[in-house]
């Protein structure tokens, strides 16, 4: 596999660190809301990540935090008159409805800020102890930029350049050094959650929180650490500046980050009014339609939600659902034989499918690249297996799909389950069409097509699915 890596700006070969193993370390969400059609690119890219490398052969440790403390989450903590704890276990409850509803697999360790609070500790003071850290009075502690010779080598921003993090919140305060120094630890403020310290009562920096809990699951050193573009700078920045501040060690081998959104072709924004959580959107569309919308770009690229995209995306799912189930009924009512001439050629086209898409895959998670060689497989199977298919012949076809849909994470519904009496319908209808009683036959066919399904006469027997 070749990663594209935001160090390096140019594609590179994947070479683990530990053989056969890989280290993902992905940002997670800051728990105070529900999260956003934006948020949703990166978990969703980095899903599918995992899940190729796997496909691959790799053992896979895949770390994605919580931030369940910080400055947006004590304000609206404090709007709503609840702990920070209250509101954070809240939305770590609707992230996991949403996550699933977006085919999005837990990771293997989901590490909360505030559950790491000696390892953040015991982190500042090794930075303070090799001087690239410093206490002030009052309690606050700073990471001393210009300690750090390497700092802008991720996003090649320049320290004079270089504005506080959003989720800091800080002014320019006076017992800085430097105005580009960022807190690592910050005192205690009247009616704030803190926790005890070497430098009084307080509470993390953002930044610190994902270097102390990447470092404790990953180790010093670990594969990929990745996220949207927004956190390139100054947060993975500053992550580097800790880590290998404290260790001395280089902290990440491969940077991956996303694209942005625009919502119809405008930049997200809650002033322009078209700013959308994953809940919101979920009240109109298939959220599997939408994972598939973000996997027809390549995840590097700039993509524009709009409608009439998540309704292409919507017909585009219903190809892949409609290719599964009829490969089922084909399986199901083929002929129990070997494969003839024609089919151990298509079976062998399968195989060039799979390569097409794992070379896609390789080639810096070029996923729409990889749902085109899906789409081709669905072409050939509906051109290939007609009458008188064999069992084995759909069998390697449905394998296939399932397996490169697997990857993307579709084909998540099971295959719908005829009602007792629709089936009842179908197999009354059987009979008559066995005994040539044509009036009958048609009569319960307009009885099953009036109760919202689509009925099919083939060769195999009748096919009966869902009209949606």
């Amino acid at each position: 596999m070749y990663i594209y890596n935001s160090m390096t700006r140019k594609k590179q070969e994947f070479q683990p660190l530990h053989e056969g193993k890989a280290g993902i370390y992905a940002c997670g969400p800051t728990v105070y809301d529900y999260f956003h059609i934006g948020n949703a690119r990166p978990f969703i890219t980095f899903d599918v990540l995992r899940r190729q490398l796997e496909r691959e052969g790799y053992e896979v440790t895949f770390v994605q935090n919580f931030t369940d403390i910080d400055d947006k989450m004590i304000r609206r903590a404090n709007e709503e008159g609840i702990t920070v704890k209250e509101l954070a276990d809240r939305f770590i409850g609707e992230y996991w409805k949403d996550a699933k509803a977006l085919g999005i697999r837990p990771a293997t360790v989901h590490p909360k800020a505030t559950e790491h609070i000696p390892e953040i500790i015991s982190l500042i003071s090794r930075l303070i102890e090799n001087g690239h850290a410093y206490a002030v009075p009052g309690g606050d502690v700073y990471y001393r930029v210009s300690a750090f010779p390497g700092y802008g080598k991720l996003s090649g921003q320049r320290m004079e350049d270089r504005e506080t993090g959003a989720s800091e919140r800080l002014n320019v305060e006076t017992d800085k050094e430097n105005p580009e120094d960022f807190a690592l630890w910050k005192a205690q403020k009247p009616g704030e959650p803190a926790w005890e310290s070497p430098w009084g009562m307080g509470r993390p920096g953002w930044h610190i929180e994902c270097s102390a809990m990447s470092m404790k699951y990953l180790g010093e050193t670990f594969d990929i650490h990745c996220g949207g573009k927004d956190l390139l700078f100054p947060h993975h920045e500053n992550e580097i500046a800790q880590s290998e501040g404290a260790t001395g060690k280089p902290y990440v081998r491969y940077w991956m980050h996303n694209g942005f959104i625009n919502i119809d072709n405008e930049k997200m924004s809650k002033s322009k009014g078209n700013f959308f959580t994953i809940r919101d959107i979920a009240r109109e569309f298939d959220l599997e339609a939408v994972r598939l919308f973000m996997l027809s770009a390549h995840y590097r690229s700039p993509i524009n939600f709009s409608r009439d995209q998540i309704e292409a995306a919507n017909a585009s799912l219903n190809r892949l659902y409609t290719a599964r189930d009829h490969l089922l009924f084909l399986k199901e009512s083929g002929e129990k034989r070997d494969l003839n001439e024609d089919e151990t050629a298509f079976t062998l086209r399968l195989k060039n499918y799979e390569k097409r898409f794992d070379d896609a895959m390789d080639d810096d998670l070029n996923t729409a690249d990889a749902l085109g060689a899906i789409f081709e497989l669905v072409k050939d199977a509906n051109v290939s297996l007609g009458d008188h298919v064999s069992t084995a012949a759909a069998e390697a076809a449905l394998e296939s799909l399932n397996a490169l849909c697997g990857v993307l994470g579709f084909l998540t519904k099971e295959s719908d389950k005829l009602p007792d009496d629709i089936m009842a319908l179908v197999m009354e209808r059987e009979e008559a069409r066995k005994n040539k009683n044509w009036a009958r036959s048609d009569e319960l066919r307009a009885a099953i097509q009036a109760a919202g399904y689509i009925l099919e006469d083939t060769k195999q027997g009748q096919k009966v699915r869902k009209d949606v």
